[in-house]
C-alpha cells in the first residue's frame, strides 16, 4: 500500500478506512475517500501510538496499522475535474479544457503517471507551454530566430537538440502541450509512443491532441523519478527546469501547481 493523505481515493483508502474503524477510530463513511474525517481519525490513530500526529499514512503508520506496504500509486483523475482545472487555467476557454483534458488524463494512465504530483506537473506543464490547452507549434522570437535571419535559424546547429543544419531548427521546432523541440527529441520519444519514423519524419503531428498528450505522458516518464523527489523537497523550481530547461514559464507553472495543489487537499 502506498503513502496515503488527504485527496486521495480508491480501494486502497477504503482498506485504511475499514482498519481505522474496526480499531476504534471511525473515519465516517467507507466510501475511499481521503477526507477530513478520514484524517482526523488517522490522526487519532497516530497519537495513541506515539507516532508523527500529520494526518499521512507513510511507511510507519502503516506499519503501526498492519497494513503491507508496496510501491503502487494511488490516482487523484477521478479527481480531475473540468471545473478544477478551469481554476488552475483562469485564462483559458472552458471548452478547449473539457475537449483535450481526457486525452492529457489517459495518457497519464497509461505510463502510471495518475498520482497527485504527477497529474499537477503535467498540468502545470501545460498551463506554462500551451495556455490555450491546445497542442501549439512555437512562434518565431529572439530566442529562436536571429536578426533578420531564417525562421528558427538558431536552432539549425543546435547539437544538443540533435539537428544538423537547415531546416531542422524549423522543421523540429517546438510542438504540442510540453513544446517538444529537436531532431533527436522527436525520434527519442517518438520512439517511446510508438511513432519513432512517423514523428521524425512529420513531426507536425506533435499537434495532433492525442499523440500531444502521449508526448507529455513519455517525457515526464523519463524525469519521473527526479521530478517526484524536487516536488516532494517543495523545490518547484527544479522540478520546472527539469521539464523546460530554464525559467521561462516558471510563474505559471507555479501558480497552477498551487492552485491545484490546494484543489486536490
Amino acid at each position: 500500500m502506498p503513502a496515503l493523505e488527504q485527496g486521495f481515493s480508491g480501494s486502497v483508502v477504503r482498506k485504511l478506512q475499514r482498519k481505522l474503524k474496526k480499531l476504534g477510530f471511525s473515519p465516517g463513511r467507507l466510501d475511499g475517500v481521503f477526507g477530513k474525517k478520514t484524517r482526523a481519525a488517522l490522526i487519532r490513530f497516530q497519537k495513541s501510538r506515539g507516532l508523527v500526529a500529520d494526518g499521512i499514512a507513510g511507511p510507519q503508520t502503516l506499519a503501526a496499522l498492519n497494513l503491507k506496504t508496496d510501491e503502487s500509486i494511488t490516482s487523484v483523475i477521478p479527481l480531475v475535474t473540468v471545473d478544477m482545472v478551469t481554476q488552475m487555467f483562469p485564462f483559458t476557454p472552458q471548452s478547449n479544457i473539457g475537449t483535450n483534458l481526457p486525452f492529457v488524463l489517459t495518457a497519464l494512465e497509461k505510463e502510471k503517471l495518475p498520482d497527485r504530483i504527477l497529474v499537477l506537473v503535467a498540468l502545470s506543464t501545460i498551463r506554462a507551454e500551451a495556455e490555450c490547452f491546445q497542442p501549439i507549434s512555437e512562434i518565431i522570437s529572439r530566442f529562436n530566430t536571429s536578426p533578420g535571419g531564417r525562421p528558427f535559424d538558431l536552432y539549425d546547429f543546435r547539437r544538443d537538440l540533435g539537428n544538423t543544419g537547415p531546416p531542422d531548427g524549423e522543421k523540429y521546432r517546438g510542438r504540442g502541450f510540453i513544446q517538444l523541440t529537436g531532431r533527436i527529441n522527436y525520434q527519442q520519444y517518438g520512439e517511446m509512443i510508438g511513432l519513432a519514423n512517423e514523428l521524425a519524419d512529420n513531426p507536425e503531428h506533435a499537434n495532433q491532441v492525442d499523440i500531444a498528450a502521449q508526448l507529455l505522458a513519455a517525457f515526464l516518464k523519463d524525469r519521473e523519478k527526479r521530478i517526484r523527489g524536487a516536488v516532494k523537497n517543495d523545490d518547484l523550481i527544479t522540478a520546472w527546469q527539469l521539464v523546460n530547461g530554464g525559467s521561462h514559464g516558471l510563474d505559471r507553472f507555479t501558480e497552477a501547481f498551487r492552485i491545484g495543489e490546494r484543489l486536490l487537499g
